[in-house]
């Protein structure tokens, strides 16, 4: 079977590469929690937040944008003292106040999820790339993104972070053509 190279042999990559990168997402905390795991990785591997992937829904209460919004200075603290996360002040406060904007925008939009799916008019972009070469950093799209989001009040959203959170959410399709997982490869495979 087939499968984008990143996944490389590492059993957790390839479990998230097979059962979750580019599966569309509608869920407002699955959304909150793919946002702030995009904000931690800046400047660090996937590999590595995915293996603080339970610690941070310890942390963070399960991702519930409503309690972490109601995060004080001295939750703020106790994240920064956590090793199970990403130590970074910038990085939780960021988590906390995105998670206050995410409550925003579902208030004004009935959803974070109706929000999000704007930037691609609401069904998945599927690209039809034949090499991890051919992928974007970024796009039109996640430029677009990354301003709304930032005129908005979040922070660690720049067009490469808000690019990755597309990918990851289903939003864009970027499993190259050979993937199983691209969907003329699961057609194949279905027959």
């Amino acid at each position: 079977m087939m499968r984008c190279e990143w996944a490389g042999d590492d059993p957790l990559m390839v479990s998230y590469h097979d059962e979750e990168w580019g599966v569309p997402v509608h869920d407002d905390r699955k959304l909150f929690e793919f946002l702030v795991l995009e904000g931690a990785q800046a400047g660090l591997s996937w590999r590595t937040i995915l293996r603080k992937r339970k610690n941070y829904r310890r942390a963070f209460d399960g991702f519930d944008p409503v309690r972490v919004a109601t995060y004080s200075k001295k939750e703020a603290e106790r994240l920064l003292a956590d090793p199970g996360i990403v130590r970074n002040r910038a990085k939780i406060t960021a988590a906390i106040g995105n998670a206050r904007s995410c409550l925003d925008v579902a208030g004004e939009f009935g959803s974070f999820d109706a929000y999000l799916w704007r930037f691609v008019g609401g069904a998945p972009i599927v690209n039809r790339y034949r090499s991890m070469s051919e992928l974007p950093s970024e796009t039109k799209e996640s430029r677009v993104m990354s301003r709304e989001l930032a005129a908005r009040g979040f922070r660690f959203v720049g067009p490469t972070i808000c690019y990755a959170f597309m990918q990851a959410v289903g939003m864009v399709n970027d499993h190259l053509v050979h993937c199983f997982r691209h969907p003329a490869g699961e057609a194949r495979i279905r027959r």
